[in-house]
């Protein structure tokens, strides 16, 4: 079974900043703390409200660290204009709403395709991947294979909170997404009790975690908590 990737969000971090303001903690330096650990790849959402990561962090984290880059962004004209600018590796297209306090659910892509599909194909004439943040939802992995988007990221909040239903819904929606050619992620609430079951689908290619790596940090150290999520995900691989 193939490695399984680990991408870490770093909102959360900039979020610890934010609420004194200044420089520090740095997001760009956990970024680069969390690639030495293990991470393959970094997760940053600019939000329309930039409660957490700024621009100028988005910026930095394309131009001074060495994984690559997933910018997750809503489906709007200022994100679309933004990441055509910056040139990440990726974009995960998101929901979002202004009074969440994070992300609540997958993208109603179904609702939106003719939006997602012109965003989609802007971003991909631009070279950067796109991925589209869903719930584990067959009608809404065919809209997103509709879209053009090569990727998937199934929403594993609900699975967080309510294991044995949503794990097999989590199962068969990656399964389906395989079987239309779709590349599967999976992220949103994982952490060291739930992740095994998540990673050991062997569909699901990449893990994007955040804020449970960052809360652990505090403890233990961003590398530390780094270390172990990627132990345990690569048990449940073997």
């Amino acid at each position: 079974m193939k490695k399984l990737r680990l991408g870490v969000n770093v909102d959360h971090v900039a979020t610890l900043r934010n609420a004194r303001g200044g420089e520090f903690p740095c997001p760009i330096l956990a970024a680069k703390q969390a690639v030495k650990a293990g991470a393959d790849g970094i997760t940053a959402h600019l939000r329309e409200d930039r409660r957490h990561i700024k621009d100028d962090d988005i910026k930095r984290l394309r131009n001074e660290v060495s994984a690559p880059l997933n910018f997750e962004m809503a489906a709007t004209g200022e994100m679309l204009a933004l990441a055509l600018k910056i040139r990440p590796h990726a974009c995960c297209i998101v929901p979002e709403k202004r009074a969440e306090l994070t992300t609540e659910g997958g993208l109603d892509v179904w609702l939106h395709e003719a939006q997602i599909r012109n965003h989609t194909a802007e971003l991909t004439r631009s070279g950067i991947k796109v991925s589209l943040f869903v719930p584990p939802d067959i009608r809404q992995i065919d809209a997103a294979k509709r879209t053009g988007a090569p990727i998937i990221e199934l929403h594993t909040g609900h699975y967080a909170n309510d294991r044995p239903d949503e794990l097999k819904k989590i199962e068969s929606a990656a399964n389906y997404a395989a079987s239309l050619g779709l590349e599967v992620h999976a992220g949103h609430g994982l952490n060291y009790d739930n992740v095994k079951d998540i990673a050991a689908i062997p569909e699901i290619v990449e893990l994007n975690i955040g804020h449970f790596l960052v809360g652990e940090a505090i403890s233990v150290g961003f590398s530390a908590a780094i270390k172990k999520m990627r132990k345990l995900m690569d048990e449940a691989r073997a």
